[in-house]
């Protein structure tokens, strides 16, 4: 008897492994991706009907060589992703044995980037010089209302910078001048304007101290402050200026072809 129970314990824990064995599991596989300088236009699950649009980036695969997918912004774990830029990477794909109903079947995480190209600007000559605003060349259906920033800054003899509601900001190497996305999702070109043409790569600034025109790096979320209001302009505010003299500055938001998108235009008060 004892024997027969041993035996009978053996043989359902021998099933008991094997189904467990036959279960489905996840399949991890390191792969190459590129990430294209362009962006795209996405569609969430239950959005049936395509109402609204999400920008996503565009990617290719190594083991689906030439077709190009839709991936969210968060789509690679580890990865921040920045318009205008040529991306090489190495991740790693999960494709899920049980994903959720709501989502993907696979997941990616970053290992390493292998290339990180800035697209250049073929069509600019190196000589073009720009020394007025009539000197910008606006790209195809620009000028348009996408971007907004705050319209007023102030600014105190010690430095510190405040929005004009009263509410601070980070120290002056420190603070951005952010840019927000205010077109409308009714407007008929909206799909179009998310696209890398209408990103706004580059600002020029309009100085009320200068005739000269600069041309600024809008990092991810827009300028820092320190690069349209540079170090002396700043020290001039600051020292030279009275107590609610104000100053206006312009930013003609530009794409990566250095071609002009909008212009936005702020003032900086003396407190």
């Amino acid at each position: 008897m004892n024997k027969f129970i041993i035996s009978f314990l053996f043989i359902t824990v021998f099933l008991v492994s094997a189904c467990s064995d036959d279960e489905p599991k996840d399949v991890v596989k390191e792969i190459k991706m590129s990430i294209l300088p362009e962006t795209g236009v996405m569609y969430d699950l239950f959005d049936d009907k395509g109402e609204y649009p999400i920008e996503c980036m565009l990617v290719m695969s190594e083991d689906n060589p030439g077709v190009v997918e839709h991936l969210g912004f968060n789509g690679i774990e580890g990865f921040t992703y920045e318009r205008g830029h040529e991306y090489y990477l190495s991740v790693r794909r999960t494709i899920l044995a049980n994903p959720p109903a709501d989502g993907s079947d696979r997941t990616y995480s970053l290992i390493r980037i292998l290339q990180d190209r800035l697209v250049t600007e073929p069509e600019i000559p190196v000589d073009k010089e720009i020394k007025s605003e009539k000197d910008i060349e606006y790209y195809d259906l620009c000028p348009f209302e996408k971007y907004a920033a705050n319209k007023g800054y102030i600014v105190d003899e010690e430095g510190k910078i405040l929005y004009d509601d009263g509410s601070s900001l980070p120290s002056y190497n420190a603070a951005r001048i952010w840019l927000k996305h205010v077109l409308d999702k009714g407007d008929s070109n909206w799909i179009k304007f998310q696209s890398t043409p209408y990103q706004a790569i580059y600002s020029f600034v309009l100085s009320p101290f200068t005739d000269d025109i600069r041309l600024v790096r809008n990092k991810s979320y827009g300028p820092m402050f320190k690069d349209v209001v540079p170090e002396d302009e700043f020290i001039r505010i600051t020292q030279s200026m009275k107590s609610g003299e104000e100053v206006r500055y312009a930013l003609i938001l530009a794409n990566i072809h250095k071609k002009g998108l909008q212009k936005l235009e702020f003032t900086i008060k003396k407190r």
